[in-house]
Parts: C-alpha cells; structure tokens; sequence
C-alpha cells in the first residue's frame, strides 16, 4: 500500500507569526519526530500562499489579518521541517483553504494521511475535498500532528470529519 503524508501549511505565521498559537508550537516537535519516522510515506506540502492584496480578498475581509504572504517570511515553511520539504514529492501553493491541485498530488496514492495547521480550517477542507474526489481511498488525520485555531474548534473539526468517513488517530 502506498502512503503519503499530506503537511498542510506548517508555515511561520500559523506557528508563531501573525496567526500563531501556543498549540501549533507546541505540536512542531511531534511532527518532526513522525515524519523523522515515517520514511517510507511520501510527503506532499501545502503551502498557503497571499499576494500584498489578501485584505482585498473574501478571505481578507472575513479574516483581515495579513499573512503568508509571497515571498514573506511568514510564508516559508517552518526551518524545523525545511529538510523534509525539499524531499517532498510536491509543495503545493494554494490561495484558499482548501487546494484544487492537491487532489492530482495524491492520485497515485492508497493511504493519505493529513497532518498541520489549522485543522478547523485548512485540515477539514482539504481533507473533506480529498474524500469527495477518492472515497474508495483511506484517508486519515494524526491529531497529534494538528493544531487549530483554538483547542475547542480542534476538536470539532476532528468530530466533523469522523462523521464524514475520515478516520482519526
């Protein structure tokens, strides 16, 4: 069975940058330990991508904080993780929560596994969107390796994709 590990947007920002939180810090270490582990998956990355113009955006009106904005530090993916982006099969860059592109990342792929940020936002959406595209396929979320925007919307998101056939560990 082929694996692969979809990191979703473990940029600095969600981290500690203009829309970081304790959790997404606190749960960094963890993932490195796994992927450190998991060298047989295959990793692909999400990489949430704004231009200078995201508070003109739906998005930015609704969530008018700036953020992983292209070529900004705050876009870049954590340093901690660096080493496994670049033997990434793919960094996908997406300007909304959940990525259109991904689906073609993963085709060729029997387990997907989503780990990263925020898993009330960005997680939920792109792991709904890949349930829709591959429902036969078994997808999954490492809540161990998420973090949401606080504990409690972490945890209903985790509860919404349990009742959608998403297995969570």
């Amino acid at each position: 069975m082929k694996k692969c590990i979809v990191v979703v947007d473990m940029q600095n920002d969600f981290i500690d940058g203009s829309l970081g939180t304790k959790e997404a810090q606190e749960m960094l270490p963890r993932l490195v330990k796994k992927l450190e582990r998991e060298t047989d998956a295959t990793l692909v990355f999400t990489q949430d991508t704004h231009t200078a113009g995201y508070l003109e955006t739906q998005e930015g009106k609704n969530l008018p904080v700036k953020h992983c904005i292209k070529p900004e530090k705050g876009w870049e993916i954590a340093a901690a993780l660096k080493p496994f982006a670049e033997k990434a099969a793919a960094i996908v860059e997406k300007p909304t929560f959940g990525s259109t592109k991904l689906p073609d990342a993963v085709r060729d792929f029997d387990e997907i596994e989503l780990v990263g940020l925020c898993t009330d936002i960005c997680v939920i959406s792109n792991a709904l969107l890949l349930k829709a595209f591959y429902p036969e396929k078994s997808i999954s979320i490492d809540s161990s390796c998420c973090a949401g925007v606080t504990p409690e919307s972490h945890e209903n998101a985790l509860g919404a994709m349990k009742m959608c056939q998403i297995r969570v560990h």
